[in-house]
């Protein structure tokens, strides 16, 4: 696969140069994602249903700590992004610098916070009843691994900034084949059950933050550091801190919907219910990654040619990733609605003898997630402008509408919905309000886009 260099980001022919982006960074999330799907199916088979619904309370937790280290590096890869386009390497490099000292000091901290609160959080965030046990079993493991995590999630968004993809692929790709692997001999050969499936994921931390260490050591890197780089500088910080705010306010909405979901999912259905959610949560994170990929490679492109001044790049660089990521999408759709009741079947135990209680919650995961995933999915085809019109607006530096255009969708209306709705509507209240906040998002987010398109990048600035 060819390199792709910081200076070919404003030379290449942008629908050429997107592939290259987005094909490395969709593999990457693909192998990240399959790396939850597949985990979440050798939980369920080899351990039970229970325990996908404990790992699906303690994710909302672990990934708010680790999307400090994503925030941070998404924040300061914009900087680095345009610093590198405007040719001003010294700015880029004292910009990582205070990335790695931002996400030690800020991610150790809020690991010691969320060990000290442990048996808060997990209730507040449904682990309630038999959920309770496996998610603190799985919850104090993993959350050894969190700043490992963080540091992988900032140091792969720098690796993209400097124009590497395949690089940024591999550090993706390493940390769930070794997770899976750890899975089955943790699970499968030494059957140490929540325990085993906790330090799989913690050392699969590991071995991405050993392989991230490497990149930035040797030649492949632009970005040489010196001991004066991680010395704090407060205007760099409050770039970072501004840009940042937007990813790190994304997944702390996300915490709290999963927050309100398992509560309000366990209220309507109790552990059997809240199965349901982790299901369809894995599907989430993995049915979409080729969306994902085409978001992730379009930000370095639209960073370094705003950075340059060659609108004319953006614009296109906008069109071509809306419609490469529309047509995937409306894919990942057709698959969902078409096969649901396969992909629920794929999580649950099949093997004889299992206790009553497992057998009454499999048989309702079976029949409730087919209407669930089907509704949650129903906008999926026209999400692409949703997600790549609030990257743009973060990749150009531009963090009140990247972040008000981020929210929009869980926090003005998604939280309200399903607040709402379930009161009227029971179950399919919680499922119906992600195609209805899917699709009032996209039109807020078309709107302020149309209206920047044709202000800031319209031919006459370029």
């Amino acid at each position: 696969m060819a390199k792709v260099s910081a200076e070919q980001l404003g030379s290449e022919p942008i629908g050429q140069l997107l592939v290259k982006q987005a094909v490395p960074a969709s593999i990457g999330i693909l192998v990240m994602s399959l790396n939850i799907l597949v985990d979440s199916i050798f939980v369920g088979n080899w351990i039970g249903s229970v325990a996908i619904a404990a790992i699906n309370v303690v994710l909302p937790v672990s990934f708010f700590i680790g999307a400090l280290g994503m925030a941070i590096g998404i924040g300061g890869s914009s900087i680095i992004s345009r610093a590198l386009g405007a040719d001003n390497h010294a700015k880029a490099v004292k910009t990582f610098g205070n990335q790695i000292t931002l996400t030690l000091l800020l991610t150790i901290s809020m690991v010691a916070l969320g060990l000290y609160f442990v048996d808060s959080l997990i209730p507040a965030f449904g682990g309630k009843g038999a959920i309770f046990g496996p998610a603190k079993i799985y919850y104090v493991i993993v959350l050894y691994g969190i700043p490992f995590l963080a540091l992988c999630m900032m140091g792969n968004t720098v690796i993209r900034a400097e124009g590497k993809p395949k690089f940024a692929m591999i550090a993706m790709i390493i940390p769930s084949v070794g997770n899976l692997l750890m899975d089955y001999i943790f699970i499968y050969l030494f059957d140490w059950g929540m325990h085993g499936a906790a330090w799989a994921t913690t050392i699969g931390y590991i071995l991405c933050f050993s392989y991230i260490l490497y990149f930035f050591r040797s030649k492949n890197s632009e970005l040489k550091l010196t001991p004066r780089c991680f010395v704090l500088d407060f205007p760099i910080i409050k770039e970072i801190g501004s840009l940042g705010f937007v990813t790190l306010s994304r997944q702390a909405t996300t915490s709290v919907v999963y927050l309100l979901m398992n509560n309000i999912l366990f209220g309507l259905g109790g552990e059997a219910m809240v199965a349901v959610y982790a299901i369809i949560g894995r599907m989430l994170m993995f049915a979409l990654f080729p969306v994902f990929g085409v978001t992730q490679g379009f930000l370095p492109i639209a960073g370094y040619n705003y950075g340059a001044q060659k609108y004319q790049r953006v614009r296109e660089s906008i069109n071509k990733a809306i419609l490469y990521a529309s047509v995937l999408a409306t894919a990942v759709f057709i698959g969902l609605f078409l096969f649901p009741s396969e992909i629920a079947s794929l999580f649950l135990s099949s093997k004889e003898g299992l206790p009553e209680s497992e057998l009454a919650i499999n048989a309702f995961v079976l029949e409730h997630t087919p209407t669930a995933m089907r509704w949650v999915f129903a906008a999926t085809p026209i999400i692409a402008l949703q997600l790549i019109g609030a990257a743009y607006f973060q990749a150009i530096g531009k963090a009140v509408p990247a972040l008000l255009l981020t929210l929009t969708r869980q926090g003005f209306f998604f939280i309200p919905l399903i607040l709402i709705l379930p009161n009227f509507l029971g179950e399919l209240g919680v499922w119906i309000s992600f195609a209805i906040a899917d699709v009032l998002a996209t039109v807020v987010t078309g709107f302020y886009l149309r209206r920047e398109i044709r202000t800031t990048l319209s031919p006459a600035t370029s």
